[in-house]
């Protein structure tokens, strides 16, 4: 049997389905014994690389004003922050000002919703 080249290997894997490269992994993993873990890192890794396309890569969460309850807001910025009381309560008098900085833009919507129910007016920036 001949012998393929690298690019010839990878053209053909381009043309297979995400079945077909399942089956490849698993027969492979049988033939010589192995474990697939770096592609499990690096199918990880793609969508990463998508929402570097899509939009900012991080994002800063600021409180910009308390609102009528202010003691929720309070409990709502220690439970994001893992802050002190104190240290929460500082942080929430200061408004505006960033809760958290270079975050996800998922984690900021998940952490403005919970504030936005506390009362608190909040900007993703």
């Amino acid at each position: 049997m001949a012998k393929l080249t690298k690019e010839e290997i990878v053209a053909s894997l381009k043309e297979m389905t995400v079945l077909e490269l399942n089956d490849l992994v698993k027969a492979v993993e049988e033939e010589f014994g192995v474990t697939a873990a770096a592609p499990v890192a690096a199918a990880a890794a793609a969508p990463a690389e998508e929402e570097v396309a899509k939009g900012p890569v991080s994002v800063n969460l600021v409180l910009k004003a308390v609102g009528p309850t202010k003691v929720a807001v309070i409990k709502a910025v220690q439970a994001i922050t893992g802050l002190g009381l104190m240290d929460a309560k500082k942080l929430v008098d200061g408004a505006p000002c960033n809760i958290k900085e270079n975050i996800s833009e998922s984690e900021a919507n998940a952490h403005k919703e919970a504030l936005v129910a506390a009362g608190a007016e909040v900007e993703i920036k």
